[in-house]
């Protein structure tokens, strides 16, 4: 009986069927993500006010973003933003895991759920409750004044130098449920002969957490600082329920600088060029978090 004929291409269908898979999962997302970013990048073209005829300028509005004061500061608040919505929490998410997970607490589940709660709220819910415990008569000054440190008090949001840390601060509290939570699930996954094999060699919980922990969770510590710098760039509601970007524009960021020009100025063509910008922001630091996150777990 006769072989049958090997042929060179993979088995299974054609691959012109597999793409006639992909095709509906395709258009839904050209739909509703492609078209509107490549209709930004034309309308960032134009000096347009959404309702008269559009006027070509080029590049105009993205030399804006570098030549205007106020566009530049509000790049610059996004980044001190990602300190408090993404380095802060993946620092403190990493002890939280690693002292829950090296001291095996009761209730392990139960402070998952406690510590994730935050992420089921609402911002703008979780925003209009930070606004009411920063207020000059909220919970924290309150605090303050009991304890005797009535100095301390003031109207948190309105202060220039306090307002962005404070907006910042709700930031660090609402991520670093999600952090703790991603980090416990990837050190769940850590084989013990590791750690065991560190101990007989006369490591402690520090040098146990650099050389067995720290390494096995380089993939999970690359996820949450995906997920939070994301977080942080494109907070809109957060800024916009507390501060407004203000006071002055002490607490504005792109995203908010986004809303403000279109639906208030009329000045589209600017917000489009801002959105656009913003969108390359993340994309290059999502490509380089991820880029640095699978050279060290491929190590």
């Amino acid at each position: 009986m006769p072989s049958p004929r090997r042929t060179a291409s993979p088995p299974g269908e054609p691959r012109r069927i597999a793409y006639l898979y992909l095709l509906p999962g395709f258009a839904v997302y050209a739909a509703f993500l492609l078209y509107p970013l490549l209709r930004s990048v034309q309308l960032s073209l134009y000096d347009w006010d959404g309702l008269t005829l559009g006027r070509w300028v080029g590049l105009a509005n993205y030399r804006e973003i570098i030549s205007d004061v106020g566009l530049r500061a509000a790049f610059g608040h996004a980044l001190v933003l990602m300190v408090f919505f993404a380095v802060v929490p993946v620092c403190v998410g990493l002890l939280l895991a690693s002292v829950l997970n090296r001291a095996k607490v009761r209730g392990l589940a139960f402070f998952r759920t406690v510590v994730f709660l935050p992420q089921v709220v609402a911002m703008v819910v979780v925003a209009v409750a930070w606004r009411r415990i920063y207020g000059p008569d909220g919970s924290l000054n309150d605090l303050l004044r009991a304890i005797g440190l009535d100095s301390l008090a003031r109207g948190w949001l309105g202060d220039y130098a306090l307002a962005l840390p404070a907006v910042g601060f709700v930031g660090t509290w609402f991520e670093t449920g999600l952090v703790t939570v991603l980090l416990l699930a990837g050190m769940g996954r850590i084989n013990g002969s590791l750690y065991e094999a560190a101990r007989l060699d006369g490591a402690g919980p520090v040098r146990e957490f650099l050389a067995v922990t720290l390494p096995s969770v380089r993939g999970e510590i690359a996820v949450a600082s995906t997920l939070t710098v994301i977080a942080a760039l494109r907070t809109f509601d957060l800024v916009y329920v507390t501060t407004s970007g203000g006071p002055g524009n002490s607490t504005s960021v792109p995203s908010y600088e986004v809303y403000h020009r279109a639906f208030e100025l009329g000045r589209v063509g600017s917000a489009a060029a801002i959105g656009v910008t913003l969108t390359l922001v993340i994309l290059a630091i999502s490509l380089v978090i991820n880029r640095i996150g699978d050279r060290e777990t491929t190590r």
